[in-house]
């Protein structure tokens, strides 16, 4: 069994990775991303989102660094913050929103890990997106639920997106 190196987390704060990675309690985790789907739904969901943020003041950041624990540091596909724009360079309070885009080589546990350290960190919603099956989900504290209607949404505010607008592109 391959053991992981521990990377202290200053090192990991002072190196700049491309694409960026997750800091999990001293190993350095690699994020399954780069291929057109995931780019394109990514794209088309932060300019959906975006054009809401005026209406609903929200403001949209995609690969944003999120401090959920001490040692953790995890980078959403998006996340969305509601009122003021934070000025932090890593956010270290919860967002309101955090998207992950399904790639090939997810595996359930590790994005049921993220969907976790999301919600225990506090925020209030997780969307979860599949390119391939075109299925999504929706995670809160209260439970998890597929968006069966194809519509993710949040309320207070109250985001709807439909998943055919966010899919048409694919």
């Amino acid at each position: 069994m391959a053991t992981a190196t521990v990377t202290p987390l200053e090192e990991y704060l002072t190196t700049v990775y491309r694409p960026d990675r997750e800091y999990i309690d001293g190993v350095i985790v690699e994020r399954n991303l780069g291929e057109r789907d995931h780019s394109t739904l990514q794209l088309e969901l932060s300019v959906l989102l975006a054009a809401l943020r005026r209406t609903l003041g929200i403001h949209v950041f995609p690969e944003q660094r999120v401090q959920v624990t001490r040692t953790r540091f995890r980078v959403p596909d998006i996340c969305v913050v509601v009122g003021p724009k934070p000025t932090e360079q890593i956010f270290t309070r919860p967002p309101f929103l955090c998207v992950e885009v399904l790639s090939p080589d997810d595996r359930a546990g590790e994005v049921q890990e993220r969907i976790d350290d999301y919600l225990a960190f506090g925020v209030s919603y997780v969307w979860v997106i599949n390119p391939r099956s075109r299925r999504a989900y929706i995670h809160t504290t209260e439970g998890s639920r597929e968006a069966k209607d194809g519509v993710l949404r949040t309320e207070n505010p109250d985001i709807a997106v439909a998943l055919a607008d966010i899919f048409a592109e694919l």
